[in-house]
């Protein structure tokens, strides 16, 4: 980036989100011999991007979990934000721990319900065998409904079928769009026809009246699930996959009027939440106009700290260039659909780019940590 970085006693940089946007800080900081604090309330990481095939298939979650503190050593803490004085330029623990930044970097990432979502903070052993439990309750399972046709709905359904062909499972989504409604619309009947293909029921336009009367993620006969449109459906085992939202808990009191209302932070074209020039958000909690994925997390988060090393070199910082969608749906390890460049791909790249191993090795190396085979 041109030039000797001098780095003083107070330049000290606070992430806060260890998802895919985080940790690419992080190891970018590391690399410039910047300061820095890593927080998150989990111990580990999780390659959420493997998330459902762990929901399936034995033995693929302990390749999901990796080590915070093996990577990052002292610069990671386990803990829970509960709020920031932009003041005094700290970041307040829930356990009342102050630490002090002279940037913030806001990667809160987005949560939501198990197993497409996990944010408790358990230990990885425990994490682990969360997922491998699961795997035994899809086994003893004859009949499925997956509730929500977004990304996560599309692709357990899809994993599902996969492994198990003779299960019958059952999607209801509230809308006729399958998958992610910012791709193209050849990729969204591209994972109508995978699902079709594989032999799923798909109830579209649809909403499930009783979903809080239902006990999730758990094998048992005649649960009965009830649509707004009057399906009744009797099956073993209910999942849901929506109710994703922003995790904003972390900076919701402290950035006041710089939200959006669905509590995503208004950022400039250089990614600083509005009117602050030290504080910046990247990834799914921020209202950039980019596709949400670990892709684009992870290229804010070096456009990100880049404009932090132009701040401590007193340098003008450079504005953000949104890409293109790129996205690639697994349905699957042997299929999937996708767009690149604003083109739609196909199953043989798809399956051979991602769906094989949902990247696993990459994230592992990233890491600086060895894989379990």
């Amino acid at each position: 980036m041109g030039g000797k970085l001098s780095i003083s006693e107070h330049d000290h940089v606070v992430i806060v989100g260890g998802g895919f946007g985080g940790i690419a800080a992080a190891k970018q900081l590391s690399y410039f011999r910047i300061p820095y604090t890593l927080i998150d309330i989990k111990f580990v990481f999780h390659h959420n991007m493997g998330a459902l095939r762990a929901s399936v298939q034995k033995g693929f979650a302990e390749k999901t979990f990796i080590s915070y503190d093996v990577t990052f050593k002292e610069n990671f803490k386990q803990g829970k934000v509960s709020d920031i004085d932009l003041e005094a330029q700290n970041v307040i623990m829930e356990n009342e721990e102050v630490i002090h930044y002279s940037h913030l970097i806001l990667a809160t990432g987005s949560t939501g319900p198990f197993p497409g979502k996990l944010i408790e903070p358990v230990s990885r052993d425990i994490a682990i065998k969360m997922y491998e439990d699961l795997v035994k309750q899809i086994q003893q399972a004859e009949t499925i409904v997956v509730v929500g046709g977004g990304l996560a709905g599309v692709e357990l359904a899809a994993e599902i079928k996969t492994d198990y062909p003779k299960k019958e499972v059952t999607l209801i989504h509230s809308t006729y769009v399958l998958g992610d409604s910012e791709v193209l619309p050849s990729v969204r009947r591209g994972v109508k026809e995978i699902l079709v293909n594989k032999g799923a029921h798909l109830l579209l336009g649809q909403k499930v009246n009783n979903l809080a009367e239902l006990v999730l993620n758990k094998a048992q006969k005649d649960i009965t699930v009830l649509t707004n449109k009057g399906q009744e459906i009797t099956t073993d085992m209910v999942i849901c996959c929506t109710g994703i939202k922003i995790n904003s808990s972390a900076y919701i009191n402290a950035l006041k009027g710089k939200l959006t209302e669905h509590e995503a932070i208004i950022v400039d074209e250089n990614l600083n939440v509005k009117g602050m020039k030290d504080v910046f958000a990247i990834g799914d909690c921020a209202n950039v106009n980019e596709h949400k994925s670990a892709y684009t997390a992870e290229f804010q988060a070096l456009a990100c700290v880049k404009n932090i090393i132009h701040s401590l070199r007193n340098q003008p910082m450079e504005a953000y260039q949104p890409g293109a969608p790129y996205m690639l749906v697994t349905m699957g390890r042997n299929d999937g659909v996708g767009q690149m460049c604003g083109c739609n791909v196909g199953k043989l790249i798809v399956t051979y780019v991602k769906s094989k191993d949902l990247l696993v090795k990459t994230s592992w190396r990233k890491m600086r940590q060895r894989m379990p085979r």
